[in-house]
């Protein structure tokens, strides 16, 4: 079966506050993905990614009807070892729930909050 994901949005407050946030535990650049006031109060800045790659993509969105927070969607990004990017977070302005730990032969995980209340995860198999 194909990957049935195809994008994520993550909702923020404070778009400035949180593509640094990323940006800095990710080790990253992201790229705004229309004009300002193009789409009405709607705000996006695209994570990387490959057209027509064995990925999916997703956006910081920043919007009025939409708020951030904790307790819904938890979005894992994909690492080499995710003790290295759960590392960064507390500096990027984050905070670490849960340090790496080990999930069986799935690998590890370790979650974090990141600037704006949304509970975030970091997967890797070593």
């Amino acid at each position: 079966m194909k990957n049935p994901f195809t994008w994520v949005e993550i909702y923020v407050s404070d778009m400035a506050r949180a593509q640094k946030f990323y940006e800095s535990v990710l080790q990253i650049s992201m790229t705004p993905m229309q004009a300002p006031g193009e789409f009405g109060d709607l705000e996006m800045v695209s994570f990387p990614w490959q057209e027509n790659g064995d990925n999916i993509s997703g956006a910081l969105c920043k919007m009025n009807d939409m708020q951030p927070g904790s307790g819904g969607t938890l979005v894992y990004f994909a690492c080499d070892d995710c003790s290295i990017e759960l590392s960064r977070v507390a500096n990027a302005g984050g905070t670490l729930l849960q340090e790496k730990f080990p999930i069986g032969e799935h690998g590890f995980c370790g979650i974090a909050m990141d600037t704006e209340g949304n509970m975030i995860g970091f997967h890797s198999m070593k």
